[in-house]
């Protein structure tokens, strides 16, 4: 009987785990929050996430869980748990994906390198940071912002007050996170996978570019990097991988700051769209590595194929009307390209698929993906 790999989250990173799935002979079970979504094909159930009693039916019916996303609240993973389910990453490592001051305290006590931050559950907070970091800071909500949202560059305390509101109003209570504004010269991705073994491998540091709070390209490996930025960059994602406990992939974007420092800016605990160009560009692809080390076997080679890989991210996108006749011309005109649609509504800013181009010359590469991607824009 094939080994049984349950996904929560119907999305474009469940959706492609679909084929390495097949290549490995492992059974992909998923269970989507709404029908019709990018996984569609592999979805096996369809409910909510976030109900106990629903995870748990689909649960019992795999060998291991995993996901899509880290939005699966931590009292719905304690259950799980306590059935006897086996979810990787665990709700211990999860807990730090998942709220953004309990990962900046934790990586603290590991000693890792990060931006200068504070808790703040006021206005006279805030602006008391602010004063001591020359006026500017970045605010954040510590849970559930992604692609920019929930992040505020901010000048004035004033400009958080809404935030603050919110809060006064949660029975909970709660603090956001402020950080220090980085200078940083660019922003750079560690990719690594661990399995419940112990065994962890590492891909190479690549260099993302973000529009908007969006990712939009990702160069591998980061062009312009000393021998020295592969290995800090390596050795802090091996010691978040083996401090936080996390099983799977683990992806750890960084700062290179203007005087070459590398700071741990946030973390995902799933495969990363820093990491799709290891599809057609890596020996063993980040979705083929998720579901080895989850399963706990052995992980496979994460070297490139080629000297550079390019990622661009189709975002927004056409209708899906004309997708088959862009995909068709963008096939034609730029064979060395590939093309990967996930079956989603467009929307601006949305990601609803990305181009990988590999080979010798980087200029040649970043041209071909970015041309690609220009057929699907609107």
């Amino acid at each position: 009987m094939a080994l049984r790999v349950g996904v929560v989250g119907g999305g474009q990173l469940a959706r492609m785990m679909i084929a390495p799935a097949v290549e490995l002979g492992v059974e992909l079970r998923v269970l989507a929050e709404q029908p019709g979504m990018a996984a569609a094909l592999a979805a096996t159930a369809v409910g909510d996430y976030r109900d106990a009693d629903t995870v748990l039916a689909f649960a019992r019916d795999v060998d291991v869980l995993t996901f899509d996303h880290e939005h699966v609240p931590q009292e719905v993973l304690a259950v799980l748990v306590d059935e006897g389910i086996a979810v990787r990453p665990g709700p211990g490592a999860l807990r730090f994906a998942q709220d953004k001051l309990a990962m900046r305290a934790r990586l603290d006590e590991l000693g890792m390198p990060q931006p200068e931050w504070a808790a703040v559950t006021s206005a006279a907070g805030l602006q008391e940071f602010l004063d001591a970091h020359d006026g500017a800071a970045v605010v954040k909500t510590p849970r559930g912002g992604y692609d920019g949202k929930g992040v505020r560059v901010v000048r004035s305390a004033t400009e958080a007050e809404d935030w603050f509101a919110t809060l006064a109003e949660d029975a909970r209570g709660g603090a956001l996170l402020v950080e220090e504004l980085v200078d940083f010269r660019r922003e750079l991705a560690q990719q690594v996978a661990r399995r419940p073994s112990g065994e962890v491998r590492t891909y190479p540091v690549v260099e993302t570019v973000q529009r908007d709070g969006v990712c939009a390209e990702v160069v591998a490996p980061a062009p312009h990097s000393p021998e020295r930025l592969d290995e800090v960059a390596a050795s802090i994602g091996v010691g978040i991988a083996e401090g936080l406990d996390v099983t799977g992939m683990l992806a750890v974007e960084l700062f290179e700051t203007i005087d070459e420092r590398v700071l741990v800016n946030e973390l995902a605990m799933r495969p990363h769209n820093s990491g799709h160009w290891t599809q057609d560009g890596a020996v063993t692809s980040q979705f083929e590595q998720h579901l080895r080390a989850v399963l706990d076997l052995p992980l496979g080679d994460p070297s490139p194929l080629a000297a550079w890989s390019v990622m661009v991210n189709i975002l927004g996108g056409p209708q899906k009307a004309s997708i088959d006749e862009r995909f068709a011309s963008a096939m034609a005109e730029h064979p060395t390209a590939k093309i990967h649609t996930y079956g989603k509504d467009p929307r601006p800013g949305r990601k609803v698929g990305h181009i990988n181009v590999a080979g010798d010359d980087l200029d040649d590469v970043a041209y071909e993906a970015r041309a690609a991607a220009e057929h699907f824009a609107d």
